[in-house]
């Protein structure tokens, strides 16, 4: 286990794995009838719960070891619903919204888009100049993500082109958190506050959804599947702790490669185990995606 917590390469493969566990996971849960919304609820309910019962306690000892104390200030609370929402609350209800039409292993390559997408949006926002490099993984990257967009979906059952566009939205989001997560991160506030803070802020938001939109009955579902939560829960609040330490151990150039770790574990996961099926171009296309995705992250560590 301290091989684990000190091993870059291990932690990344497990940070990811446990990332692409969702995908499956969330599948077989919509499958059984739990709404969309009610299973991205279930991920943020349990990693935040778990994360402010263990990670947050040992933060409090730390802060009140030093005489300090957590603020809650306008700025951290703008911060943990604008992280919340188009970090794990949007992306998140697209994505179970979209694995019963687009099955869980394309909706999973769609994981390896976000790091390019990242990059464009850094270059039209100024936030980092572009290079040649970083323009060539773009390029490369939407190259692959046309021959897999074409395919929608499964092999013998494409989707419905709404659908795939929704799969797509999904690194947009995740992108536009990157980038806010960045330029409007509080100052002086650790990444595990911050966590805990939003991914508590988008229960929050899911919550008040669901009650407003599906009623309390929503829920109900989620007895058909308890193994399955717990599964999800353990899983999510698993990766989160993995997460801060590859952030640590890796840095965060390192830690963006997690989307390729968490679309294999959701594409050979939704072969193996989920019976799905994909035509080759989309297999060749997730190829050239990541190899899209291994260029931009080489662009990023480069200076511009």
């Amino acid at each position: 286990m301290k091989y684990l917590w000190d091993s870059a390469l291990g932690l990344l493969v497990v940070t990811g794995g446990l990332l692409g566990l969702t995908l499956p996971f969330g599948k077989l849960a919509t499958a059984a009838g739990v709404p969309a919304m009610v299973w991205a609820f279930v991920i943020s309910l349990g990693a935040g719960g778990v994360l402010l019962g263990v990670l947050l306690g040992v933060l409090l000892g730390v802060l009140l070891a030093r005489g300090q104390r957590i603020r809650l200030t306008p700025h951290k609370l703008r911060y943990f619903f604008v992280t919340a929402a188009v970090s794990y609350a949007v992306p998140n209800l697209l994505m179970f919204s979209a694995i019963p039409h687009l099955g869980a292993g394309y909706t999973g390559i769609m994981f390896t888009l976000s790091p390019v997408i990242t990059l464009v949006f850094s270059i039209l926002l100024g936030v980092r100049r572009p290079n040649l490099l970083g323009v060539s993984g773009i390029a490369v990257g939407f190259v692959g993500a046309v021959m897999v967009a074409v395919t929608r979906g499964e092999a013998g059952q494409p989707a419905d082109l709404f659908w795939v566009m929704m799969g797509l939205l999904i690194p947009v989001s995740l992108a536009a958190g990157n980038i806010y997560r960045t330029i409007d991160w509080p100052e002086g506030t650790g990444p595990i506050e911050l966590a805990v803070g939003s991914h508590l802020a988008s229960a929050a938001m899911l919550l008040v959804g669901i009650l407003t939109l599906l009623g309390g009955k929503a829920f109900v579902q989620l007895g058909a599947v308890p193994l399955i939560v717990l599964a999800q829960m353990a899983s999510a609040s698993a990766m989160f702790a993995f997460f801060f330490r590859l952030q640590a151990v890796g840095g965060p150039v390192y830690l963006s490669q997690i989307g390729y770790v968490a679309a294999a574990v959701g594409l050979f996961a939704g072969t193996i185990f989920l019976g799905e099926h994909y035509q080759l171009l989309t297999w060749v296309g997730a190829v050239i995606i990541t190899a899209g995705v291994f260029i931009t992250t080489k662009a990023q560590s480069q200076k511009a």
